[in-house]
């Protein structure tokens, strides 16, 4: 199991990036929400899903991540140069927390969740859970929590009852992440 920082202070693919993290609390959402800005990069990042292929990262590109309060996944909106949506990921995770930098992490439990813009929704990486579990990375308990989170997450988006990509869409647009001062907590 891999812990994933917000800030990527490790992604040697970016060589020029801004990260702010604020911790915010309402009726709508509670929890740390990220922006990560690429300014440059060695080389841009591509995907490939269900025969479509999407560049992920590149110059412009910005990242709107949210850590919800006790949930066990993370959503990644993913923004392009000219600030439309590329896609949401949702990375199934068994922790999260934040670091004394007030840098949000997570604990990652190997299932994802890729919904395109076009609606179509994947999960990912069923072979890497299985693995994890078979290689002893994991306990039969946190293979179950990931399976159960998937599907709790797989049939909420189903029933358009997954508030992410609207929140996303609106604070991106709106500035979010600049229209209120930066305050630890949580």
């Amino acid at each position: 199991m891999k812990r994933k920082f917000g800030d990527r202070a490790n992604w040697r693919r970016i060589t020029q990036r801004q990260f702010k993290s604020k911790y915010v609390e309402s009726d709508r959402f509670t929890g740390y929400v990220t922006l990560y800005t690429i300014f440059a990069l060695r080389d841009p990042l591509w995907k490939t899903y269900g025969g479509h292929t999407f560049r992920i990262a590149d110059k412009g590109y910005t990242w709107l991540q949210y850590y919800p309060k006790g949930s066990r996944y993370v959503v990644t909106a993913m923004f392009d140069e000219k600030g439309d949506i590329v896609e949401w990921y949702i990375d199934v995770c068994k922790n999260q927390g934040i670091t004394d930098q007030g840098v949000p992490w997570f604990d990652d439990l190997y299932l994802d969740i890729v919904v395109l813009k076009n609606g179509e929704v994947f999960l990912m990486d069923q072979d890497e859970l299985d693995e994890a579990l078979s290689k002893g990375h994991i306990t039969v308990k946190d293979y179950d929590m990931a399976m159960e989170t998937a599907r709790e997450v797989l049939d909420a988006i189903k029933r358009h009852n997954f508030p992410y990509f609207q929140m996303s869409l609106e604070h991106f647009r709106s500035g979010f992440m600049d229209s209120e001062p930066f305050r630890p907590g949580g």
